[in-house]
């Protein structure tokens, strides 16, 4: 790619006022995030700070630019030393905060897949090392052996060596996670749950399609160009890497090509917003972390003073 022709875009080319105002939707999604994490926990019975889930909930992004996938075990970690509530139920209601998600992103990518073939056809064949290597990846017989052993080897662990120690706190582990993913189903108010979902994923959405029209090259793709683009984005996001860094990239600047974009064009689009975007959920993420022991510092004047009696 041409380095010079790209930083001048980024010089020249780009309103970055409208990115700054996509950065509003992103936040909005997040705190929305929040509640709905809230709505799972409070249906296990659980009292807890609002505040402390959304400040974890953005807390959780930062810590993930350090170490990938930490954050969520982070954001399980604080809420149990502030409000008290066990690891691992918490941990249950994450993967069923995790598991929503990937069935959004999976209904909205098939139907891309179902109206939107072409794009899929160009995309692979102008990408032919990606499709290469899911097909290798399923190819390979070690995965399918790796898989019967592991199974088996748990199975084995827990019918005939249930009586050690080791097992027991490991069952009780993952009675206590299920109970944390039950809350969905004890969970009342189940279209509260839905809309906060669609209002998530319509944020994040908005993050990523407003800033179309900080650039030339992208303000008349259209929305459907966008929303193709964005569910390619997400599912970069999942490579377990520090923001999906490379991964999005690789999927935004590809898909936008397919669309007819210059590359130089559509790497420096990448470029931009995924550096203002990523600096402004560590901003946010740095925000949450503060806050969340200053607006609980009563609680431990409260917890020392009990101790003290």
């Amino acid at each position: 790619m041409d380095v010079t022709e790209i930083w001048r875009v980024i010089r020249e080319g780009v309103r970055y006022d409208i990115i700054l105002v996509s950065l509003l939707f992103g936040l909005f999604a997040n705190v929305v995030r929040g509640l709905r994490w809230g709505l799972l926990i409070s249906s296990l019975g659980d009292r807890f700070k609002m505040s402390n889930i959304i400040y974890a909930v953005l807390g959780n992004y930062a810590v993930n630019m350090v170490l990938p996938r930490v954050g969520e075990v982070w954001r399980c970690g604080i809420i149990t030393k502030y409000d008290k509530i066990p690891f691992t139920k918490l941990f249950g209601t994450l993967l069923i905060d995790r598991v929503s998600d990937t069935i959004v992103v999976g209904s909205i990518t098939l139907l891309i897949f179902i109206f939107n073939f072409d794009f899929f056809i160009s995309f692979f064949a102008r990408n032919p090392a990606l499709l290469e290597g899911f097909q290798k990846m399923f190819d390979s017989i070690w995965i399918y052996v790796g898989a019967v052993i592991l199974v088996a080897g748990i199975w084995f662990v827990f019918k005939y060596m249930s009586n050690f120690t080791l097992v027991q706190k490991a069952k009780a582990l993952l009675l206590n996670v299920w109970d944390g993913m039950k809350s969905i189903w004890l969970l009342k108010q189940k279209g509260r749950f839905l809309i906060q979902t669609l209002m998530i994923w319509g944020g994040y959405f908005c993050y990523f399609y407003i800033t179309f029209y900080a650039f030339d090259f992208t303000r008349d793709l259209g929305i459907t160009v966008g929303l193709i683009a964005f569910t390619m984005s997400s599912i970069g996001v999942a490579v377990p890497v520090q923001a999906g860094i490379g991964a999005w990239h690789f999927m935004v600047i590809a898909t936008l090509v397919c669309f007819g974009v210059n590359e130089n064009d559509a790497a420096a689009f990448a470029l931009v917003v995924h550096t203002v975007q990523t600096a402004w959920t560590v901003i946010c993420g740095l925000f949450g972390i503060v806050a969340l022991p200053l607006t609980n510092r009563d609680n431990s004047k409260e917890e020392l003073a009990v101790e003290k009696q």
